[in-house]
């Protein structure tokens, strides 16, 4: 394992491949309960077109041992800036990515994209059974609607 990105100047990863995701200890693996990271500015490239696309990014997970560190949550969510994919795949490649990384009881991820051509495409995504007892509000994020 590398040495973790937080307390390291480091800049930002030239792709989603090469980009650094650290784990941290669960200091309460005993205990179930939601971590929430919010990408409200979250981009990506068009993989035909070159163009921009934007998206409000909403990952809940219930963790089990491992906590995702957040700065290198951040360079990995910053590396998709000059990464050409699909909605879809950007969405579900973040999510299969914190799995394989952090084993997490239960993780959903919504992508929330503003539109490409004139259409808004959704993307949901969630990985195993929401362990009882744990609170989920909603993710925040209202449908587009344009300007009314």
């Amino acid at each position: 394992m590398t040495e973790p990105l937080l307390g390291r100047m480091v800049g930002l990863p030239s792709s989603p491949e090469e980009a650094e995701l650290d784990r941290v200890p669960n200091p309460h693996p005993d205990v179930t309960y939601l971590a929430r990271f919010t990408a409200p500015e979250f981009t990506s490239l068009c993989p035909v077109t070159g163009q921009p696309d934007f998206a409000h990014i909403v990952i809940d997970y219930a963790p089990d041992e491992w906590l995702v560190e957040s700065k290198s949550l951040k360079l990995y969510l910053g590396a998709f800036r000059n990464h050409g994919a699909f909605h879809e795949d950007c969405t579900v490649a973040i999510a299969k990515r914190l799995i394989a990384t952090l084993k997490p009881r239960w993780l959903r991820i919504g992508g929330y994209w503003y539109p490409r051509g004139g259409i808004p495409i959704d993307v949901f995504f969630q990985a195993g059974e929401l362990p009882p007892g744990v609170w989920v509000p909603e993710q925040g994020v209202a449908p587009y609607r344009g300007r009314g």
